[in-house]
């Protein structure tokens, strides 16, 4: 995600709600204005890099000793692919569900929403291609042990199965919450990104919530050692997921972000 200095900011002031939306929404509108090639590339590089919060939280499952505290150590894996997709600046859907809805917000027509709905679709299956392609890397080709193989797929079965369809899109909300506050936060983090990263994705995972890039990992790795179908995979967990996120990032924070500077604001 592209950081701006606009007009009034300097790195010793800390940046009003109005700079913060003026800020995210430049960073969408140039985000909206891409070539779809850029965004597909971009959107794959985030689905592999995203998977690799499986694999660390998986390698930590392994090596952790069977305690009380393992489960909550482990969770901090989950943060490494939000680091490293969010410092690395590639295309993940949940950031998307604030960072091109402020400018649709700002000026509400057709051409702003064919262009939100052609990022938000190029984006997201971008996306599931890339965690899609990890995990065959991971499964497939070998690049994992039996033993982590197996702790992630142990991982990725707690996720996934269990919950019925709306339990899932329920416990997606607060994912989809989270990761639009934490584009919100960005601009304030002036050194500390890494924190700001980790401590909302690091809830994501202790509290069980559903993040539709990081599960559909999850969901191809349980679908090639055939612990899961397609169908149950995408209807039962994507399909979900990605309504929760939306709910959780666009409708709630997006509009709560919106609502508090919309009188402050120029169009």
């Amino acid at each position: 995600m592209t950081q701006h200095t606009g007009p009034g900011d300097t790195p010793s002031t800390r940046l009003s709600a109005r700079q913060v939306y003026q800020r995210i929404r430049r960073d969408g509108e140039e985000e909206m204005a891409r070539p779809l090639g850029s965004l597909w590339w971009s959107g794959i590089a985030a689905g592999i890099a995203i998977a690799s919060s499986v694999v660390a939280k998986g390698a930590l499952h392994l090596e952790l000793p069977d305690s009380p505290w393992r489960t909550v150590l482990e969770d901090f894996g989950y943060c490494v692919g939000f680091v490293l997709v969010v410092l690395g600046r590639m295309q993940l859907f949940t950031e998307n569900t604030i960072t091109v809805v402020l400018p649709l917000m700002a000026r509400t027509t057709k051409h702003a929403l064919f262009c939100t709905l052609r990022l938000w679709s190029v984006v997201f299956v971008a996306n599931m291609v890339g965690t899609f392609v990890a995990a065959m890397f991971v499964a497939v080709i070998g690049m994992a042990t039996a033993e982590q193989l197996g702790a992630m797929e142990t991982i990725a079965a707690h996720t996934v199965l269990g919950s019925d369809w709306v339990h899932m899109m329920l416990k997606a909300i607060p994912a989809g919450f989270f990761v639009a506050a934490l584009v919100w936060m960005l601009p304030n983090a002036r050194g500390f990104e890494i924190w700001v990263i980790v401590l909302p994705t690091y809830l994501i995972a202790v509290g069980g919530f559903a993040h539709v890039v990081v599960g559909s990992m999850e969901v191809w790795l349980l679908v090639i050692s055939q612990q899961l179908s397609v169908i149950d995979g995408i209807w039962g967990f994507i399909v979900p997921a990605l309504i929760g996120n939306i709910l959780g990032g666009t409708v709630l924070f997006s509009l709560l972000a919106y609502g508090q500077v919309r009188l402050e604001i120029d169009d």
